[in-house]
């Protein structure tokens, strides 16, 4: 044993002691299908189209924070049984979600939902 063994003998430049590799670039960090937690996060977003951001306005529809859980809510077990665009009626106005963006397309106040017809959906949600 007169040779002692360095950590630069050991880890010639990529890897750290603990065996772990450090990071050399500045590309964020990636999971194992390559996307990034910025992505992921991302695609779990509830987001309102700008159609949709207008007609909340106009129609003086405020959605509360339990409303919103309960809609991200629907929103996962409609994606879980494959739903693409799907018409949410909550206790006083109806949302059109297309279910794979996680994006509020448009939405509707009771005077609106009156004989109105909902085209272009595949599911329908009742949150009660």
């Amino acid at each position: 044993m007169t040779n002692p063994i360095t950590v630069g003998q050991l880890y010639p430049g990529k890897l750290s002691p603990v065996g772990v590799r450090q990071k050399t670039d500045a590309t964020p960090a990636t999971n194992a299908n390559g996307s990034t937690f910025e992505d992921l996060l991302q695609s779990n977003l509830l987001r309102f189209s700008h159609h949709a951001e207008m007609r909340l306005q106009q129609r003086g529809i405020h959605l509360q924070p339990e409303q919103l859980s309960k809609l991200e809510s629907a929103i996962d077990k409609a994606a879980a049984k494959g739903a693409k665009e799907s018409l949410v009626v909550m206790s006083d106005m109806a949302l059109i979600v297309n279910i794979q963006n996680r994006t509020v397309v448009t939405a509707m106040d009771n005077a609106s939902m009156k004989d109105n017809i909902f085209t272009q959906i595949d599911s329908a949600i009742v949150l009660s």
